[in-house]
């Protein structure tokens, strides 16, 4: 059992090493993005899951001077697995399309200009897909939907621009006489970069603000794009 339990958490040690060359690769711009997702980021969960799985055997058969390596391998065995399946398990039972691009209005969607130079290599472009990608977007994402403050655009902007810096995204451009404001945010794990318009108009005597957010990379974005939207727009109603 002592080679079992040695085993077990050499491959658990693999594992984690795997997931975390994944991440600061990326960081660090030494491991592509696609390699690190579809190739690290896999095995490392299998890794993790054949030496979680050695350590239990290794646990149900051995003496207590080895129980303490084999616990180690199932703890990192687990770190290194857990993350990915919950990711996947995420995608498949929630019903999220692959879709990056979300705004909250589909008819008329806001539009990016001073971000387009930041996005010049990027493999996702800023043209709108269009009723097809309304129509994923409504049947994921139904509440989303534009924001009206009672306050007059002037106020607006300045509280919208004032909520873009609470929410700690990178401000690209603020146009009052435009009202629109553009920004950038950067996921924490692998650096992904997406993009966010928000255009303000007069409505009555309020004023209508929408979001839109799109990822600069990737199909389907597991449903951040949406989620930061939401933060967003109720950062703004509750300033």
């Amino acid at each position: 059992m002592k080679r079992l339990a040695g085993l077990a958490l050499a491959v658990s040690v693999l594992a984690v090493a795997i997931q975390i060359v994944a991440v600061f690769g990326t960081h660090l711009e030494m491991v592509s993005l696609g390699f690190a997702l579809l190739t690290l980021l896999r095995w490392g969960a299998y890794a993790g899951a054949a030496g979680a799985a050695i350590a239990l055997v290794a646990l149900l058969a051995s003496r207590a001077s080895r129980t303490a390596a084999s616990a180690a391998a199932v703890v990192l065995g687990l770190l290194a697995f857990i993350p990915p399946a919950q990711q996947q398990y995420r995608l498949s039972t929630q019903d999220i399309p692959s879709i990056h691009d979300i705004t909250t209005d589909t008819d008329d969607p806001p539009a990016f200009v001073d971000v387009l130079p930041l996005r010049a290599s990027a493999p996702n472009t800023t043209e709108y897909g269009g009723p097809d990608l309304a129509a994923q977007q409504k049947r994921a994402y139904p509440d989303l939907a534009p924001l009206v403050l009672s306050l007059p655009p002037a106020g607006a902007f300045d509280r919208a621009l004032a909520t873009v810096e609470e929410m700690g995204w990178d401000l690209v451009a603020a146009d009052p006489a435009a009202g629109r404001i553009e920004a950038t945010d950067t996921t924490f794990w692998f650096r992904f970069k997406d993009d966010i318009v928000i255009r303000l108009r007069s409505e009555g005597t309020g004023t209508r603000v929408d979001v839109r957010s799109v990822s600069r990379v990737g199909r389907g974005d597991v449903g951040t794009n949406a989620h930061r939207i939401r933060a967003y727009l109720s950062a703004l109603n509750g300033a």
